[in-house]
């Protein structure tokens, strides 16, 4: 019988790259990650933009100020009213234009059912990211489909809306604006009800979601975050409450705040927006005058004095900013948008370094993106 002596051997493990999107079904858009793993532990994240970038700021520098309000519609598509409101009252700002109370208030109510929208496509997408099946989505898109009914009633589009101008709106609300939107909020509260019931104490969701992709306060502002995902950290920071616009210093609303700042503490933050949207836009009805919705003298060609300004508004996903050059003349000479989704982004790394595989895609869904916004 041989002996064999015992070799002692170390065996060389290597990380493998995962490669998740352009076109994986998880990605929420078209945008695309690497992820290094070893066996199911993410260890560092790249992730990759630009797929859908498409000139818009360039190209709003070579139109006039009415038709350059196209592009911002396409900037942030699933709430194209407030990414609308930020160019206006930035051109508004530099062309000093007084708008109407009217055209104010009816520019917070769609403003405010957009974020209803977007928010109800955000629980139907990132209850399906986190296994709850189908249902969520089905959900969602029973609420948006009344809020877009009532869209294509007011603009004529149920998407790309091109209705607020600078100065007001391009025309009246429907005449029975004012009974459609009580009934449309009639299906949205049943919506919440339906989320809240199947979602907020699902065991699965639960434990999907709790202590998972966490960031702290201090972490989160260091990144740049804005909207429900800062505020999930503790930050109570809401433009609509810190530095009201429209007529946000005339209505009662909660600026909602999480404790954890993980991706249950971000759904429950939209959850509970959800509710405060209700609340505001039943307010505006209530306080809604009659009166113009352009003011008395607007010229058909509007043209701005030379500076510059920078105006923010809080969209869904957050801090949504136009910074404008104007030289004179009837276009602007520069136009940027500060993304909220590309600054909110920028923490994906931080959140899903140490998560399993599985929990990066729902911290990915929890952040709540829109591609078209980031790459613009």
């Amino acid at each position: 019988m041989v002996v064999r002596p015992e070799i002692e051997r170390e065996f060389e493990t290597q990380d493998l790259l995962l490669n998740v999107g352009p076109q994986h079904p998880s990605t929420h858009g078209v945008f695309r990650m690497v992820m290094e793993i070893d066996g199911e532990l993410v260890k560092d994240v790249v992730p990759y933009i630009g797929y859908l970038h498409r000139g818009a700021e360039k190209l709003c520098e070579t139109m006039d100020y009415r038709q350059g309000i196209g592009f911002m519609d396409r900037t942030e598509y699933l709430a194209a009213f407030n990414a609308e409101l930020s160019y206006v009252m930035a051109v508004e700002e530099l062309a000093g234009l007084e708008v109407p109370d009217r055209a104010q208030w009816l520019r917070m109510i769609l403003c405010e059912m957009n974020r209803i929208a977007s928010h109800l496509m955000f629980m139907g997408a990132f209850g399906i990211d986190v296994g709850v099946f189908g249902t969520p989505f089905i959900y969602a898109w029973r609420e948006r489909e009344a809020i877009f009914d009532l869209f294509e009633e007011v603009s004529g589009d149920r998407m790309m809306y091109a209705y607020f101008r600078p100065g007001g709106l391009a025309w009246e609300v429907p005449v029975n604006f004012t009974e459609r939107v009580r009934e449309v909020l009639k299906a949205v509260n049943q919506g919440i009800k339906d989320f809240d019931g199947l979602l907020t104490e699902n065991e699965v969701f639960i434990a999907r979601t709790r202590g998972v992709g966490a960031i702290s306060a201090a972490d989160a502002i260091d990144f740049g975050m804005s909207g429900p995902s800062l505020r999930a950290s503790g930050v109570p920071l809401d433009i609509r409450r810190t530095e009201p616009y429209l007529k946000y210093a005339e209505v009662d609303f909660d600026v909602v705040v999480g404790q954890n700042g993980d991706v249950y503490d971000r759904y429950l933050c939209r959850l509970q927006e959800l509710r405060e949207s209700v609340r505001i836009v039943e307010q505006c009805l209530e306080k809604l005058p009659d009166g113009p919705i352009m003011p008395e003298k607007m010229p058909r060609m509007l043209r701005t004095p030379p500076g510059e300004v920078y105006i923010r508004t809080e969209a869904p996903r957050g801090e949504y900013g136009i910074y404008l050059v104007s030289e004179g003349g009837n276009r602007p000479y520069r136009l940027k948008v500060r993304s909220a989704c590309l600054s909110n982004l920028q923490a994906l790394k931080h959140m899903s370094v140490g998560q399993y595989v599985a929990d990066a895609i729902i911290v990915l869904g929890s952040i709540d993106i829109v591609l078209s916004e980031v790459d613009r």
